[in-house]
Formats: structure tokens, sequence, C-alpha cells
């Protein structure tokens, strides 16, 4: 099965055709390529509201169900993916309200 071609969009960094999808985990949105790949590790579907889903194929629900199709995630082959985001773990501007110096006991 493939996606319906009004689903379809462009990558803005590739300009490859993909449909965006949501997750079934937690409701983000996440590129995926338009054409079905059976070396992708994405099972794709189209709701009930007309909006595509998808889920990861796992080790523990590796089948393909009726209405779906395998896809694979357009980071994992965009040959322009954006820049990866920090994690926030490194060392933060301090401003004005923040002790410039230890408490004294």
């Amino acid at each position: 099965m493939k996606p319906a071609s009004h689903h379809r969009a462009k990558c803005k960094r590739c300009y490859a055709s993909i449909v965006w999808c949501l997750t079934s985990a937690n409701g983000r949105r996440q590129p995926v390529n338009f054409e079905p790949d059976e070396a992708g590790n994405v099972a794709v579907s189209s709701g009930a509201d007309g909006v595509l889903y998808v889920r990861t194929v796992t080790a523990d629900r590796p089948d393909i169900r009726p209405g779906e199709w395998r896809a694979m995630p357009h980071h994992a082959t965009c040959p322009s993916p954006p820049p990866r985001r920090s994690s926030g773990g490194g060392q933060r501007a301090t401003s004005g309200a923040v002790r410039p110096v230890p408490w004294q006991r």
C-alpha cells in the first residue's frame, strides 16, 4: 500500500518526497519517506480521521497489519539532515539573580 498523493510533501533540505505522520507513542510529527520500503523500521497507517500514523516495528510487534505499509523514517535517509539539538547538559549562562559566591555558614 502507498500513501495518498494529497499527503505528499517535500523535504525542505533535500526536496525528496515525504509524508508527515503522527507517532502513535507520543503524537509528535515525524517525516517518513513517501515510497514504501521493505527495509524500513516503521509501519504507517491511515487513521479514520484521514491522518497518517506511524509506529516503530519492534521485535515484540514485527508484523505489518492489514492497511499498514513499511517505510523508512526520512531522517535516516536524508542527505542533509537538520543539525542535532543539544540535550541542554552544557553550562547555562547566569543572570544577575544568581549568587556569585557559595553560601557561608
